[in-house]
């Protein structure tokens, strides 16, 4: 069938002009363990009765874990990870009554497909473990049996962020708790994993309390950084297990590109739709992964209508799948899916994670999902062992979903991106040692443990805690001297404690940062959840209180900022022959000016904005426009603009561009960066240009930029380079994150890579 499909786009022009790239990947075979297990007879016929042989990499999870090693299982989609590291643990259990273990899942959808088979596997062996689900959606009648009976308890970090400062009625679950496992640890990264970092040193602080010292088990996607990020996330030492046995089937990985030719260009979402029906209509069980909510319930929307008219017999095997539907919806999808019973799925990045719903014919990814890791889990969704399959990247007019298109072999030959852990936020850390201190008083003994460098950091912060009164030294430890939980008051998706929270008369419908609600929901913005409109009629930023009302429009709006920057402190330096690259601490004031309002993308108005500055201290790098490249900019931009005119449009530029382009190299979205360019900046006096993390204190992304500085100014010039447009398009140096408009120069811009590149180019 597959076969049949590639042979189709050939023969028509419309799909022939499109494909970029079509890459086969070949099949790889299994290879198995001839060690003897010396399993325990029941969990040995367990594996029998299912026809189980152990891979490589699950035998030596095995042997890692007996061997009581903090061990991190890096492999592919589809690989048995689960197994591997499920099958030492109900070992231990089985063989000692009391010990206990604690996995964490990064949602509460994937710890309920796991609880699945952990209950089989308890079921099956008669293992006496009681897995128990333990999150915000547990009942209460069945708490207080996890709590007392339960030797395998699944969560989530929002629920055991919630749940420590209550671990004395888990005392007998923490006094024996030998394993804690952490699947799906990739998505701890940035913001969240510097909350998960410090909320697993909390974790293990209660472990100590009662006298255990559980050893860690990670699972995560393939990762360029494994053992960096599994001892930053856990301050423990790791050994990896990276050499994958499992076998897969052929694939075809198709670069599809809409943009590929100016001419006849629909929408994206069209596009989106005429494969996914071809997919369908040609036999293959399709599963189609879409940017949002909104797009994954319309596609499957329009996909039914179209096979209504042209297929009937198919209608009613096609749906959505998205974060927001209950846990029985959720379960009958996925069965249906496993059964064949469906045929065509389109759905957000919530069936990315390794949510069992067996083996597909054919993935659709609708725009790259941000990073290498995604796109793989994405596409491991499709084809297993012997089964061919097919996965079509659709990219989007954006500057690295067009890199790609154009540089196939960085894709399939690049390692994977390097996850980012900061330890050195110090908003972050004064959450958390809020919560430490609530949940049992801070001795000066356990200060390392929070796992910070040598400067003081946590010292400093406990002092100022102590002086503002939120601490109390009392019996050589520190209390928390507050009435109110601090738990309630961290989240862990931000830097900042308290997000807004936003309500359509008394329903609530989510929760936003400071810096989203000025972007989306200021008065008389349109802010779009689950497909819905609404319009912001109230920000109350007192309060953090967003009240808005449903209403159907036609347009969108868009608020546009200015940006100051100053330069706090220089940490570290690159030189180069005639170009300096900083890195350090920045002061960033972004004002909210105006906001546009849309309508199908172009500018139909605009409406001033009065909402105070955002003022914050974070992490950025910098570097000026050396004087050669000035002068080369001169001879070469022949216009009757102003020279420092033109010399704006260059930097912002090179600005959008580097910002488009470093989350290839770290993990992150553009949102997570941003950046500013100035003819002349304050504290340097020349041309410069400054890309920094837009979060309070910074979480390391430019920290690691920086390390990688060289890479990020040669895969930018390749994009400028090899896109085709002449002066300058969404693909190459127009930003996603709306400025005051500024006339970019594309032959500027180039010149200024190419430069910069030849300037850190090694060897050269």
């Amino acid at each position: 069938m597959i076969i049949d499909i590639l042979n189709y786009f050939q023969e028509k022009k419309w799909y022939r002009d499109r494909i970029e790239h079509i890459e086969t990947i070949p099949v790889r075979r299994p290879y198995y363990t001839n060690k003897p297990l010396k399993l325990p007879e029941e969990i040995q016929q367990y594996l029998d009765n299912h026809n189980i042989k152990l891979y490589t990499h699950q035998y030596q999870m095995l042997e890692h874990v007996r061997n009581k090693e903090n061990v991190t299982i890096t492999t592919p989609t589809a690989s048995g990870k689960t197994l591997s590291f499920t099958l030492p643990i109900v070992e231990d259990l089985y063989k000692n009554p009391k010990d206990t273990a604690l996995y964490i899942y990064p949602t509460k959808a994937l710890a309920n497909d796991q609880l699945k088979t952990l209950n089989q596997i308890n079921d099956e062996c008669n293992l006496n473990i009681h897995p128990g689900k333990y999150d915000g959606d547990t009942p209460k009648k069945e708490r207080v049996e996890i709590k007392e009976r339960s030797r395998l308890v699944l969560t989530n970090p929002y629920e055991l962020h919630l749940i420590l400062p209550w671990h004395h009625q888990w005392e007998r679950f923490y006094k024996n708790l030998k394993y804690i496992i952490i699947d799906e640890a990739h998505q701890y990264r940035g913001v969240f994993g510097s909350n998960m970092a410090l909320l697993i040193r909390r974790l293990k602080r209660i472990c100590k309390y009662y006298g255990s010292n559980p050893q860690f088990i990670l699972s995560t996607a393939t990762l360029a950084n494994a053992q960096e990020f599994s001892e930053k996330l856990t301050g423990l030492p790791f050994t990896i297990v990276d050499k994958d046995g499992s076998p897969a089937g052929k694939k075809y990985f198709v670069f599809y590109n809409p943009y590929v030719r100016e001419t006849n260009v629909q929408s994206i979402h069209q596009e989106t739709l005429d494969l996914f029906n071809t997919y369908i209509t040609h036999g293959l069980q399709t599963i189609c992964f879409e940017v949002s909510r909104k797009m994954a319930e319309l596609v499957a929307l329009w996909s039914k209508n179209e096979m209504r008219l042209k297929h009937p017999e198919l209608e009613n095997k096609i749906t959505a799948y998205r974060a927001g539907y209950t846990v029985e919806e959720r379960k009958k999808i996925e069965n249906k899916l496993k059964k064949g019973e469906l045929i065509g799925i389109s759905t957000t990045n919530a069936l990315e994670l390794g949510i069992n719903i067996g083996s597909l014919d054919s993935v659709i990814i609708s725009g790259y999902p941000g990073t290498l890791i995604s796109t793989w889990q994405q596409a491991g969704r499709a084809g297993r062992s012997n089964k061919e399959s097919l996965v079509t990247l659709l990219s989007f007019q954006n500057p690295l979903d067009q890199y790609f298109m154009k540089h196939p072999e960085t894709f399939f030959n690049t390692t994977h991106e390097h996850a980012i852990i900061d330890l050195n936020n110090q908003q972050i850390l004064r959450g958390h040692l809020k919560c430490a201190a609530y949940e049992i008083p801070l001795k000066l003994n356990e200060i390392e443990s929070f796992g910070f460098d040598d400067e003081g950091i946590v010292l400093d912060e406990i002092n100022d805690l102590e002086m503002d009164q939120t601490l109390k030294y009392y019996q050589n430890s520190w209390k928390y001297n507050l009435e109110d939980n601090p738990n309630f008051k961290v989240n862990l998706n931000d830097v900042l404690a308290e997000p807004f929270k936003v309500f359509n008369k008394k329903t609530f419908l989510e929760e936003m940062s400071q810096k989203q609600a000025y972007r989306e929901a200021h008065e008389n913005a349109i802010l779009i959840h689950n497909g819905e409109t609404y319009i912001v009629t109230k920000l109350d930023l007192k309060t953090k209180y967003v009240q808005v009302k449903k209403q159907k429009t036609d347009h969108h709006t868009q608020a546009l900022k200015e940006i100051d920057i100053n330069i706090i402190k220089t940490e570290q330096t690159k030189e180069y022959s005639e170009l300096i690259v900083n890195y350090g601490t920045v002061n960033v004031t972004e004002n909210y000016t105006k906001y546009n309002i849309l309508k199908f993308n172009k500018i139909t108005g605009s409406k001033k904005l009065k909402l105070p500055p955002l003022n914050f201290k974070t992490k950025g790098i910098w570097f000026t426009i050396p004087y050669k490249i000035r002068e080369i900019l001169k001879e070469k931009l022949d216009s009757e603009d102003k020279f420092n005119e033109l010399l704006q449009g260059c930097l912002q530029g090179v600005q959008n561009a580097i910002i488009a382009m470093t989350p290839f190299h770290v993990m992150c979205d553009t949102y997570d960066l941003d950046g500013v360019s100035q003819i002349l900046n304050n504290d340097t006096a020349q041309p410069t240009i400054f890309i920094y993390d837009a979060f309070e204190g910074g979480v390391g992304l430019t920290k690691k930029a920086y390390n990688l500085i060289d890479q990020i100014f040669e895969m930018t010039y390749e994009l400028i380079r090899d896109c085709d447009c002449e002066e300058g398009c969404p693909a190459c140096i127009y930003s996603s994150q709306p400025t005051e408009k500024t006339h970019l120069n594309k032959k500027g811009t180039f010149i200024i890579l190419e430069n910069l590149k030849k300037m850190t180019k090694k060897d050269e």
